[in-house]
């Protein structure tokens, strides 16, 4: 078929899809063509008669998408294809329309009734983008157009559309949460569900809208259990993370009785009859307080059903499995997890990077696990440096006596990198394995003196940090390495270890009298020239040295004092004020001039080097928060074990009425004519299944084969009745039931190894028979490991949902052929529904939404609802001013997708008046220079007591002055403005530790701002220091070896630049507050609310 002139004759040689779009020769035009060429060919191909031209035209326009490419002025042409009879054609025109249907809302809402439509096309790809489409239209006057698509997408016959129906019940509820608690009932409905396709979709759904309705879990426990090994990847990563939260909360914890099991393990296993009578009393005593632990079946049941997932090829799942191990498992079983993480350190240097956190944070509480694999651990050259330190902290962690020696050695070649942070990071490892280890804390110490003569002057002044650390342990046995050290102050320069230096040597100065004043000396030579924080032990080094020897100091002691006394900064001149009139008694000093040796030379503790991972373990591992060491927005906290576990029988599946027997009566009716008589006769003989209602009333605990068959039978009879509501009907299903069992009675009798035609049977028969067989299949699983972890368990519990016979798979296979598409509303057994159903629905949808119009004065616009209490809100319009509407606005810190250079400002106005408000807009807005703002949509009308929400764009060019513009009604106009705090013009930006080095080193001198401040006692955390810092400010935090210290990276949204903040934390509660940016103004500001922030 030839195609049209434009389309065969195309500009640029190459027409496969796969190509680039280039000219032969470059001065042909083919790069530098503008689009609008292109467009219009594929405008025409859309516009024209023949399905395969428009066909191409889809390809085309979804490569170009795929590539990158703006096609969304292509939308007027495309969505006019929407109604398209070509299937192919259609399915590409909806792929289009998910892509632009939130930008181009407009043009979008003019083809909603064909989107209507589509939801009741017998194609089911086409029934599923047709919902997906509707709820990319994110205008709250649809909301119950998307309410009745999904409920009616729920009950549909195919996996795929309830699965569309479940990925959009959490789009709906961010567009409107009022519809919570119809959404819930669509939730409990899926999650009913028997199929691999939704479970993951539908506990999504869950987690999003409703996660604390833990109830709605109870009955699907053990299916998604057993149903989780099936799931599609990413879905098994979101159930594992609710089944922990759920089992958290359910189940005892399987480790409550160790500390009492450690305590004396050998006489639990060497039990002395006379000796130890005493003890042996004692520990009855604290025995009977402690009831011995048993696992619940359905703890073990979920430790079962993941543990295979650990071979899982998705680093997310194996992940997740390790995180519900780590919780949830007794310690003896979590080292299975070992071997699954260690594999994932050969992934991508990503993937390593979030696996080496979660095991740093692992190998502090259960060392042990980790310990084989050592050797996994070791550092390769080309791995980054990011993963290089976090191997350290688990190598560092895993350090015990027998191990260390090997440790140590790997340490030794380390020192030797080029990588500078590297280096530094090693030896802080190797002060931390001396603190934990006494046998070779000497060895260590050695190591890092000998490292002092090394030519780098980074390495040299990291020993010496740790060095001094190291002798705060033993200072009276190392007065040699002070020595040596005394002498490097003529070469170190890097301010911090020369401060380390002059510290030891005041601290100890009894062990080295003679070296000590000599030091002081040189130090009052350079004191001029030297940083603030060596001038400051300068001082400290004069005043101990003035109480311990006196006659050799005092003149070097006045001559430090009085240059601090005229230094430029403040805090040197303070020091030197109280020093001087602490040390040098006169009339005015008072009482402190007798305390001063006490003050300065009391003993000091020696410092703890503790991991920067120690207090992470209380957020989940796995989780964004727990990477950050901050709590995500949307994270929830992991449940604490309960003290005495809730009910189990919760998670039991309810028997329908119609399987309960009261009496040997009833039994003998439902049994007499068993349905599967023919099939059974296959494998035993008939009289035995007509022997069985007997033996079973005689005695329930006969063997369980009898009691299945008479189940299966008894279901069969009451299958019908379970469908139907009224109970005259029940009685007419079971005659004619009756009569249908006797004829089929007598031709099993007949010939027994005939195989049974049950035609003419009604489809919500073998749709029950479906369902039944899957839900007694289940059960059977589910009872069966009941089984093998306790064998005292009632026997009541098991017989709740009777295991179903071998024959009944084939019967219900050759049921399923015949259903009917009449009889699909009973395919999948659904919850039952609230007794009070909501006005909006009706029987056909199509019948509901040919009534609704865009223009109904019932639909009044409700849109975003977010919650106002967890961000600042800022009042726009007091409802005094505004005669009865009040507004009020917060940056929500959301990109504003129309333009990437304007801040998000979401604005709600609630109606407090008696009558209707109209036509609610902005107008003539007054702005500064430079200065864009993009308008909300008009809200055509705002009911007495509604509230609405709504989102405008204002481009602040990177400055805090205001946005002033009117807001209109039908009647009044109000002058108002918007200002935004400095931290609300930036957004996040993600960096490496070294990125965020390099960056900062471009921006110093002017566009560096510090600040001094103190933290008080509530913000010395580090979790409540980056919750303050990210509130005052939109940035997001940035990796960081160094303890101790804080890096935070944003942008501005205008511009583009980077803004930089580092806070250093110092001794006591001061610390260092450092802002790097471009825009001195926003520095300026950042540092003053940041600051304020800290100091809250």
């Amino acid at each position: 078929m030839s195609a049209s002139p434009a389309y065969s004759e195309e500009k640029g040689g190459s027409s496969s899809l796969g190509e680039p779009e280039y000219g032969h020769d470059p001065a042909s035009g083919g790069i530098f063509s503008s689009d609008y060429k292109r467009h219009d060919d594929l405008k025409e191909m859309l516009d024209s008669n023949k399905d395969s031209l428009k066909l191409e035209a889809m390809k085309r326009i979804v490569a170009m998408i795929a590539r990158g490419k703006n096609a969304s002025d292509l939308f007027p042409a495309v969505v006019k294809n929407v109604a398209c009879k070509n299937i192919e054609v259609k399915k590409l025109v909806y792929v289009y329309l998910v892509r632009y249907a939130e930008e181009q809302q407009d043009l979008a809402l003019l083809s909603i009734s064909t989107f209507q439509r589509g939801l009741k096309d017998p194609n089911q790809l086409i029934r599923a983008s047709a919902l997906r489409v509707l709820s990319s239209i994110r205008v709250p006057i649809i909301v119950p157009i998307m309410m009745l698509a999904i409920k009616e997408a729920a009950s549909d016959m195919s996996p795929y559309v309830r699965k569309t129906a479940a990925h959009a019940i959490p789009k709906l509820y961010s567009l409107d949460s009022d519809q919570k608690d119809q959404l819930i009932e669509v939730i409990e409905k899926l999650l009913a569900d028997k199929t691999t396709l939704v479970a993951g979709s539908v506990v999504m759904a869950f987690e999003e809208v409703c996660p604390e309705r833990i109830d709605l879990i109870h009955k699907n426990y053990r299916k998604l259990c057993n149903l989780l090994i099936d799931v599609e990847e990413w879905g098994q990563v979101v159930i594992i993370n609710m089944l922990t939260r759920y089992a958290r909360t359910q189940f005892l914890s399987p480790n409550q009785n160790e500390s009492l099991l450690e305590e004396n393990p050998e006489k639990a296993f060497y039990g002395s009859d006379e000796e130890d009578s005493k003890d042996d009393k004692l520990d009855a005593a604290s025995l009977v307080k402690r009831k011995p632990y048993v696992m619940d079946p359905d703890h073990r049941l979920l430790l079962r059903n993941t543990k295979p997932l650990l071979q899982s090829r998705n680093a997310a799942v194996v992940m997740a499995v390790a995180q519900l191990y780590f919780h949830l498992a007794p310690k003896a079983e979590v080292g299975v997890i070992a071997k699954a993480l260690v594999r994932l350190l050969r992934s991508h240097s990503e993937v390593q990077w979030v696996v080496l956190q979660n095991v740093a944070t692992m190998s502090i509480k259960r060392r042990g696990m980790f310990e084989p694999y050592l050797k996994s651990f070791y550092i390769r050259s080309t791995d980054p440096t990011q993963i290089k330190i976090l191997k350290l902290e688990v190598l560092t962690n895993l350090a015990n006596e027998t191990n260390i020696s090997t440790i140590l050695r790997e340490f030794q070649t380390y020192i030797r990198s080029m990588d500078k942070d590297f280096v530094a990071a090693t030896i802080q490892a190797i002060g931390r394995c001396a603190t934990n280890i006494g046998k070779v804390r000497d060895t260590c110490l050695n190591g890092l003196v000998q490292l002092l003569s090394n030519r780098d002057e980074l390495v040299v002044a990291e020993s010496v940090v740790v060095i001094k650390k190291l002798l705060q342990m033993q200072p009276s046995q190392h007065s040699e390495i002070i020595k040596h050290m005394a002498k490097l102050t003529d070469n170190i320069q890097v301010p911090m270890a020369r401060a380390s230096i002059l510290w030891l040597i005041g601290e100890y100065c009894e062990h080295v009298p003679k070296i000590a004043p000599d030091v002081l000396r040189k130090m009052a030579k350079s004191f001029t020239g030297e940083e603030d924080i060596v001038k400051l032990q300068v001082i400290n080094l004069a005043a101990k040295l003035y109480l311990t020897n006196s006659k050799q100091s005092k003149l070097l002691t006045q001559y430090v004092l009085n240059l601090a006394k005229y230094d430029q900064n403040y805090d040197i001149r303070d020091r030197a004020r109280f020093i001087r009139q602490l040390i040098v008694p006169t009339e005015k000093s008072g009482a402190l001039n007798k305390y001063a040796k006490k003050l300065f030379l009391a003993q000091k503790p020696a410092p703890i080097l503790e991991s920067s991972f120690k207090d992470r373990d209380h957020f989940q591992l796995g989780s964004l928060s727990h990477l950050l060491n901050a709590k995500a927005v949307g994270y929830q906290e992991l449940p604490d074990w309960p003290d005495e576990a809730p009910d189990p029988s919760v998670r039991n599946v309810e028997v329908p009425e119609w399987t309960k027997c009261t009496s040997r009566e009833k039994r003998k009716e439902k049994v007499e004519k068993p349905f599967y008589s023919d099939s059974e006769g296959e494998s035993g003989p008939t009289e035995s299944a007509d022997s069985e209602p007997e033996s079973v009333s005689e005695s329930e605990s006969e063997s369980g084969s009898s009691s299945s068959e008479s189940g299966s039978d008894s279901g069969s009879r009451g299958e019908e009745s379970g469908d139907q509501s009224e109970e005259e009907e029940k009685k007419k299903k079971k005659k004619k039931k009756g009569k249908e069992g006797e004829e089929e009675e007598e031709q099993g009798k007949k010939g027994k190894k005939k195989k049974p035609q049950h035609e003419g049977k009604g489809g919500s028969e073998t749709s029950w028979e479906e369902g039944s067989i899957s839900e007694s299949s289940s059960s059977e699983s589910d009872s069966g490991s009941e089984a093998e972890e306790s064998q005292s368990e009632p026997e009541s519990k098991r017989r709740t949902t009777p295991p179903s016979s071998k024959p009944a798979p084939k019967a219900s296979r050759k049921g399923t052929k015949e259903i009917s598409l009449l009889d699909l509303d009973d395919f999948t057994p659904a919850p039952p529904q609230p007794a009070s159903s909501p006005a909006i629905v009706s029987t056909s949808l199509v019948t509901d939404l040919e009534g609704l119009t865009l223009t109904d004065a019932s639909l009044t616009p409700t849109m975003l609802s977010p919650v106002f209490s967890t961000v600042k809100t800022y009042e726009l319009l007091h409802r005094m001013a505004g005669e009865g509407l009040s507004v009020e606005y917060y940056f929500n810190r959301q990109p504003f997708p129309p333009d990437p250079h304007m801040v998000a400002v979401q604005i709600q106005f609630s109606n407090n008046t008696e009558s209707e408000v109209k036509n609610l807009r902005v107008s003539e807005p007054k702005l500064v220079s430079g200065m864009r703002i993009q308008e909300f949509q008009e809200i055509e009308s705002l009911a007495p007591g509604d509230t609405a929400n709504v989102i405008m764009g204002i481009d602040f060019c990177d400055s805090t002055q205001a946005a002033n513009f009117q807001l209109c009604t039908h009647s009044r106009q109000f002058y108002v403005s918007i200002q935004p705090p400095v931290g609300e013009l930036m957004a996040p930006v993600f960096m490496s530790e070294n990125e965020f080095k390099k960056e900062q080193g471009k921006l110093t001198g002017m566009s560096e701002i510090t600040e001094k401040l103190t933290l008080p006692d509530k913000c010395q955390s580090d979790h409540t220091i980056v919750q303050r810092v990210t509130a005052a400010a939109n940035v997001s935090r940035v990796p960081c070896g160094v303890d101790n210290e804080y890096r935070f990276a944003a942008k501005t949204v205008t511009s583009g630049s980077l803004v930089l903040i580092t806070l250093e934390r110092k001794e006591g509660a001061r610390a260092h507050l450092t802002v790097n940016s471009e825009k001195m103004v926003i520095g300026t500001m950042l540092v003053q609310d940041v600051s304020q922030a800290l100091a809250q």
